[in-house]
C-alpha cells in the first residue's frame, strides 16, 4: 500500500503529538513510516521529514539547546553595536577659557553702547543732582541741555574698562564652573541651576578688581558740572589727590553689589535658556535657541541682576561720587540714606536701571553667544 507525501506528513505530526515532552522522534522511528508512492515521492518524504524535525525541535527545548545553534537576532546585534559605540564615544570637550574671555569682552562692548544713556540717568537720580522721578523726563532734559553727546557723558571709562571687565566676568564664570565641577566631582555632566548660581557668584571676585576703579571714574564723570576734562584727566586728578586707595574707593560696596547680582545674572540666564529649550522641544546637547530667545533670556537676566543689586548700587554710587571726607564709611552712607529717605531710598533709580537692563543685557548675551560661535575653533 502506497502513501502520498501529504498523508506521510500528517502521520508524522500525529505521531509527534503522541511523543512525550522532551523527546524528539528519531530518524529510525520515522523510517518505519510507510514509503512514498514513487522515487519522487520518497524525495518529498525526506523533505517532509527534515521540515517536521525542525518543527518538532522548536517544541522540544532539550533538543533545541543541545543541537540547535543560537543565531543572534538583528535586535541583539544592533543593541550590542549601540553599546560598543556608546563606550567608544569620546567625552565632551571642555570649552576654551580664552574663548570665554574674548566673547565676554565683545558682549561687554555691546552692553555699554546700548545701555549707557539710561545708566547715566540712573546715576544722576541716585546722586540727587537731578530732581524729578521721571526717567524720560531726565532723558529729555539731558538732551535739551547737553545734546546727544550728553547721553554718553562718561562713556569712555566703561567703554575702555568694560571689554576687559566683562571678559574677566565671563572668564570668571567659566573658572567658577570648573571649580564647582571639581568640588562636586562632576567633570562632564551638565551643571544644575544652583551650581550655575554658585559659579556666577565666584565670577564677581576677579571682576571687582577691574570694576571698582572703573565705577569710581564713571560715577565722577556722570555728575553734572564736574571739573574734569575727560577720563584720563579724572583718573590723574583722583590719583594725585588720594592715590591708588582713592581710585579703589568703594571696592567693598562693588563686591557687595556684584556677588548677588552675578548670581542672579548667570542663574536666570541659564534657567531661562533651559526652560525655553524644554518648551520648544530642543535638545540642549545638539540644538540652539533662536536669536530672539537668546535676547529674551539675556534681558530677563539683566532685570533679575539689577533687582537684586540696586540697594548696594545706591550706596556705592553715593559713596564713590561724593567729595573726599563726605562719608566716613559704608555705615555712614547707610545711615544717611535711612535718615533722609527711608528704606525706599535704597531703590532710587530702579526704574531706569530695569528699563536699561533688558535691552542692554539682551545685547550683551547675544553678542557673547555670537562671538562664542565665531570663536568655536579655539576649543
Amino acid at each position: 500500500m502506497f502513501t502520498s507525501p501529504s498523508e506521510l506528513c500528517e502521520d508524522v505530526f500525529r505521531k509527534a503529538s503522541m511523543t512525550p515532552h522532551g523527546s524528539c522522534p528519531s530518524q529510525s522511528s520515522l523510517n518505519s513510516l510507510p514509503a512514498a508512492s514513487s522515487t519522487g515521492g520518497h524525495q518529498q518524504s525526506n523533505s517532509c521529514w527534515h521540515q517536521s524535525h525542525l518543527l518538532l525541535c522548536c517544541c522540544c527545548p532539550s533538543s533545541l539547546t543541545e543541537t540547535t545553534p543560537v543565531i543572534p537576532s538583528p535586535t541583539m546585534v544592533s543593541s550590542e553595536e549601540a553599546k560598543t559605540k556608546e563606550v567608544a564615544k569620546p567625552a565632551p570637550k571642555q570649552e576654551s577659557a580664552l574663548k570665554s574671555f574674548l566673547s565676554g569682552g565683545f558682549g561687554g562692548v555691546c552692553i555699554v553702547l546700548v545701555g549707557h544713556p539710561l545708566d547715566l540717568v540712573k546715576v544722576r537720580m541716585q546722586t540727587g543732582v537731578v530732581k524729578g522721578n521721571s526717567v524720560f523726563g531726565v532723558l529729555g532734559k539731558t538732551m535739551r541741555n547737553e545734546g546727544i553727546a550728553g547721553l554718553y557723558r562718561g562713556v569712555s571709562a566703561p567703554l575702555l574698562a568694560v571689554s576687559p571687565m566683562f571678559a574677566v566676568s565671563f572668564w570668571g564664570y567659566d573658572m567658577g564652573q570648573r571649580m564647582v565641577r571639581w568640588y562636586d566631582d562632576q567633570p562632564v555632566a551638565p551643571l544644575s541651576i544652583s551650581q550655575c548660581v554658585v559659579a556666577g557668584g565666584l565670577s564677581a571676585i576677579p571682576t571687582t578688581a577691574l570694576m571698582a576703579p572703573s565705577e569710581r571714574i564713571k560715577c565722577l564723570l556722570q555728575v553734572p558740572n564736574h571739573p574734569y576734562k575727560g577720563f584720563w584727566d579724572c583718573t590723574t586728578q583722583v590719583l594725585r589727590q588720594g592715590g591708588v586707595r582713592s581710585l579703589f574707593k568703594g571696592t567693598v560696596l562693588t563686591l557687595m553689589r556684584d556677588t548677588p547680582g552675578s548670581m542672579a545674572w548667570f542663574g536666570v540666564y541659564e534657567y531661562a535658556k533651559k526652560e525655553m529649550m524644554r518648551v520648544q522641544g530642543i535638545d540642549p546637547a545638539t540644538g540652539t535657541l533662536s536669536p530672539l530667545a537668546v535676547l529674551s533670556a539675556g534681558g530677563l537676566a539683566g532685570m533679575a541682576c539689577w533687582t537684586v543689586a540696586i540697594p548696594s548700587d545706591v550706596l556705592k554710587s553715593r559713596y564713590q561720587s561724593a567729595p573726599e571726607g563726605t562719608y566716613t564709611g559704608l555705615m555712614h552712607v547707610y545711615s544717611e540714606v535711612i535718615k533722609t529717605e527711608g528704606i525706599g531710598g535704597f531703590f532710587t533709580g530702579i526704574r531706569p536701571a530695569l528699563i536699561r537692563a533688558f535691552p542692554a543685557n539682551a545685547a550683551c548675551f547675544f553678542g557673547m553667544e555670537v562671538a562664542r560661535k565665531a570663536l568655536a575653533f579655539l576649543d
